[in-house]
C-alpha cells in the first residue's frame, strides 16, 4: 500500500474517533453544567424563601413592638 492509500483510510479515522470524543466530552459537558446551574437556581430559591421569612418576621415583630 502506497503512502497515499493509507493517508486515505488513516486520517478519516482519526477525524471519526475526534468527533466521536468531542461529543462524548461535549456533552458530559453540558450535563454538568445544566446539573450545577439547576444546583444554583435551588440555592438561591432557598435563599429567597429565607430572607422573605426574615422579612416577614420582622414585619410581624415591629407591628407587635407598636
Amino acid at each position: 500500500m502506497s503512502w497515499l492509500g493509507s493517508h486515505l483510510i488513516f486520517i478519516p479515522s482519526v477525524l471519526i474517533v475526534g468527533i466521536f470524543f468531542g461529543f462524548l466530552m461535549g456533552a458530559r459537558a453540558a450535563r454538568n453544567q445544566f446539573d450545577l446551574q439547576q444546583k444554583r437556581d435551588a440555592e438561591r430559591e432557598v435563599a429567597r424563601a429565607a430572607r422573605a421569612a426574615r422579612k416577614a418576621a420582622k414585619a410581624d415583630g415591629e407591628k407587635a413592638a407598636e
